[in-house]
């Protein structure tokens, strides 16, 4: 099988170069196999480029501002002196170039690697016109004993008139400044995460929610004490909210109007966090018959293949969750499948995520209402409500709450739900015990490592 340019030959023919695409192409590398790559931007995709790396670094810049609003009511009396007689605002170009110098070494990093492992890399786009035949831009084919697809997602707008007049999750990657009043369209991890980030940074922030309540899926409680931690700290929440168009308003900035025509304040920007969709256009996918969903996610089963022999897909491109260590943990168990001589499926159950809010909420297993509707009166739940040390030192009102949910009469925790300081660190190790089959006894019968908001999760009565 060869690349008609070079007369390589290939065993595995990698479309996209993001966080799946990448783990499945040095996993198979490792394994012996010979690899293309093509990638026609940024190399790491969305997550690196315009989503998790990026996010967590405004993300940081957001907490550690938070910090030094507090710390004059501690008695570090020298931060004095900004705009609110507090501390200065965060110079965003300064940052931005520290956040993009760190991005350019990751890129450095994957091309360093990419070359190490000899996995040719093809700038280019491609597209399907057989099961083992892939064509470039350029119209070179190549041809492969086994393809990966791992072209990611992207970020949708509501369809609404106006609706151009606002920008996505994509856009806010490129502001340099907070502007003075923001609004921000959905109720999901996205724009939760940018609410929290925007308001931390100087921006005055709406929310405009459909539903009734933020980021469906995780715990109710925690969702409705995480809402309000957001009002404290200043961010108007709409739940219930229909939106109806987008308009400009008089002075530049935008007006929302909802269902009904009633139009909102006027805002300086307006960002939409409405959903995703997956890149699946242009791949090829009808000529060679991969079947896709109603939303044009690629159908794979539990083994990632798709319904063409030798075409597999993963990440935000099929139906896996749309979470970057799902890309690749799946990206490298295929490859041990295929290359490696392992039979390892990738282990969908009790996935552990984090959504980085102002304080992180983060889950691991069910939530109550799951645990209930699938064990019924099975069900044992345990919570702690607490001010975290710094936040009682500083008399904020920002609250913490933890939650456990337990099955039988071993009560067996199924389910583990953190809202707080650090819950993004703290979860990770509780979600090993818990898919070790850790008991309410377990978490007891561990000390507690004291004064830490951890001890809470041990400490449950």
């Amino acid at each position: 099988m060869a690349d008609r340019d070079t007369g390589i030959e290939f065993d595995l023919a990698v479309v996209g170069g993001g966080s799946g695409g990448l783990a499945g192409a040095f996993r198979a590398a490792e394994h012996g196999a010979r690899v293309v790559l093509f990638e026609p931007d940024a190399l790491g995709g969305t997550c690196v480029n315009l989503g998790c790396v990026p996010k967590k670094a405004m993300w940081l810049a957001a907490d550690l501002a938070g910090r030094l609003r507090m710390a004059p009511s501690l008695g570090f009396n020298g931060l004095a002196g900004g705009h609110d007689g507090g501390i200065d605002r965060l110079d965003w170009q300064v940052f931005i170039a520290h956040r993009q110098r760190y991005i350019s070494n990751i890129h450095a990093a994957y091309r360093r690697r990419l070359d190490a492992a000899g996995i040719v890399v093809r700038p280019s786009r491609a597209r399907l016109v057989a099961a083992d035949t892939l064509e470039c831009d350029d119209g070179v084919r190549v041809i492969a004993k086994q393809v990966l697809l791992a072209t990611g997602g992207h970020a949708l707008r509501p369809d609404v008139p106006g609706a151009a007049l606002g920008g996505v999750s994509d856009d806010f990657f490129a502001w340099r400044a907070a502007p003075e009043r923001v609004a921000i369209v959905g109720g999901g991890y996205i724009a939760v995460e940018l609410a929290g980030v925007l308001q931390a940074l100087g921006s005055q922030v709406d929310l405009f929610v459909r539903g009734t309540r933020l980021l469906n899926g995780f715990d109710a409680q925690l969702c409705e004490q995480l809402a309000e931690d957001y009002r404290q700290h200043g961010v108007r929440v709409h739940f219930g909210y229909g939106l109806g168009e987008v308009e400009s308003a008089d002075g530049g900035g935008v007006r929302l109007r909802d269902a009904t025509g009633q139009a909102s304040e006027r805002f300086d920007a307006l960002l939409f966090a409405t959903g995703r969709a997956p890149n699946s256009a242009g791949l090829g996918l009808d000529a060679v018959g991969v079947a896709t969903d109603a939303r044009g996610h690629v159908i794979v089963d539990a083994r990632h293949a798709t319904s063409v022999d030798g075409v597999h897909a993963v990440g935000d491109l099929g139906t896996d969750a749309a979470l970057t260590p799902v890309a690749i943990a799946a990206a490298r168990r295929l490859m041990d499948r295929l290359f490696g001589g392992r039979d390892a499926l990738f282990d969908a159950c009790d996935i552990a995520t984090v959504v980085f809010s102002h304080p992180p909420i983060g889950k691991v297993g069910l939530t109550e209402a799951e645990a209930r509707e699938r064990h019924g009166d099975a069900v044992h739940v345990f919570s702690a409500g607490f001010r975290p040390m710094l936040q009682a030192l500083a008399e904020s009102p920002q609250r913490s709450l933890f939650k456990l949910v337990c099955v039988g009469q071993e009560r067996r925790v199924i389910g583990i739900h953190l809202l707080g300081e650090a819950a993004d660190e703290i979860l990770q190790g509780f979600a090993v015990a818990m898919k070790r089959g850790i008991t309410l006894d377990d978490l007891r019968d561990t000390v507690a490592i004291h004064p830490t908001s951890a001890e809470e999760v041990v400490l449950m009565r």
